[in-house]
């Protein structure tokens, strides 16, 4: 009798330990490839939530939004052997190790390199578990790799876990109407013969099974996807509202942030340089600042600038004020003093133009010499001027 009871126990041990699935999958792999090919994605976008809170429908505005053109990985749609079917066309899951194994060859597709959307892993603690250790072994790559010429397709993995939450009542209902409108759909195709007929999903047809995939969800999937946030950047959406309160969220979220995203080293190499934001958030009052100074301290050139934008400047500004953009070229040598031009672009912005100079510097021949052939020049500056402004609409439409 004990040895009868004493397999089982084995077996359900093999199954719940996560080295055990993950050790054989990662080692045939690696036979299978070589360790220099296994060149995961830089940056894993984890989608999760709900049935019914909108991943299919957010997927789309979240591979725009990350600059992502490969496809999403849809879990769901690598595990399509009759016996996963079955299981999923139930309400329920399929086995943690099938599910890593497939995938971890689905990410070493080329087209990935750059960035992926998983919708619907992890959906067990068991897949967390494996995806702690497949980001251990893309580190220990990218260690083992930092200083080859390889080092450029191992680098450290960016991990977004995103969730995608609603209530039962919400699930239930859209899960329901979705069915509904694929099934009314499908009978116009039929009927008319004009368009496309949509796969059907046996668990949008009853109440019955749309609670239970709500009550999986609970039960498996929802502690696990909260475990993500102690371990990667996690972020929770109320996907309650409509698309675009929910796609409003996501943008929030998803904001760069160059700390999270790059390498370490090229962050630090890139840190002491200021950001937009730094420079422009005192601008308007380091303006006020100058400007009052050129009157209190360089009165006669600030006149003189003056009276040149009046003279020499606005008469052109005016021609082009349907565009919104003006060139003007000058040559003259009030710009020789260096502070001339920053006035000239802290004027224009007061006046609210946006100035840009450019110093052009050209040798004019002025005489030959004609015993040395010679040739002797003088040096011209030109300084060439883009304002660019609001232009002035016509007409509408």
């Amino acid at each position: 009798m004990p040895a009868q009871t004493s397999a089982p126990q084995i077996l359900d041990l093999e199954v719940k330990d996560v080295r055990v699935i993950f050790k054989p999958i990662w080692e045939d792999l690696e036979e299978e490839v070589g360790q220099e090919n296994l060149r995961f994605p830089k940056e894993i976008i984890l989608l999760g939530g709900a049935p019914g809170a909108g991943k299919g429908t957010q997927t789309r505005f979240i591979m725009s939004a990350r600059g992502l053109t490969c496809p999403p990985i849809v879990i769901s749609d690598l595990l399509t052997t009759p016996e996963a079917e079955t299981i999923k066309s139930q309400g329920g899951m399929v086995g943690d190790k099938e599910v890593i194994s497939l995938l971890l060859r689905k990410l070493l597709e080329p087209q990935f390199r750059d960035g992926v959307v998983l919708d619907g892993f992890p959906r067990t603690q068991v897949q967390v578990e494996c995806l702690k250790l497949l980001v251990d072994k893309i580190n220990q790559l990218h260690n083992d790799y930092a200083n080859t010429p390889l080092a450029i397709h191992f680098r450290r993995p960016t991990i977004h876990a995103m969730v995608l939450f609603v209530s039962e009542n919400t699930s239930i209902a859209r899960q329901i109407n979705r069915g509904r409108e694929i099934a009314e759909h499908n009978r116009k195709v039929a009927e008319t013969g004009v368009g496309k007929l949509v796969e059907q999903r046996a668990t949008d047809m009853s109440e019955e099974t749309v609670r239970r995939r709500y009550r999986v969800f609970k039960e498996q999937t929802w502690n696990a996807l909260t475990s993500l946030k102690q371990l990667y950047h996690y972020h929770f959406i109320n996907a309650e509202g409509p698309i675009e309160e929910v796609e409003e969220n996501i943008l929030k979220e998803l904001q760069y942030q160059s700390s999270l995203e790059l390498d370490p080293r090229t962050f630090e190499r890139l840190r002491t340089l200021p950001l937009a934001d730094e420079i422009t958030l005192h601008a308007r009052q380091e303006l006020v600042r100058r400007l009052d100074s050129y009157e209190l301290e360089h009165v006669e050139l600030l006149a003189r600038m003056v009276e040149l934008i009046r003279t020499k400047f606005l008469p052109i500004i005016t021609r082009h004020a349907l565009s919104g953009r003006a060139h003007v070229n000058s040559e003259d040598r009030v710009f020789e003093d260096p502070l001339a031009i920053s006035m000239l672009i802290d004027i224009f912005s007061e006046r609210g133009f946006h100035a840009v100079v450019d110093k052009h510097v050209r040798e004019v021949p002025e005489r030959v010499d004609l015993v040395t052939g010679q040739i002797h020049s003088r040096t011209k500056f030109i300084y060439r001027i883009q304002i660019h402004f609001k232009g002035s609409k016509i007409r509408r439409g």
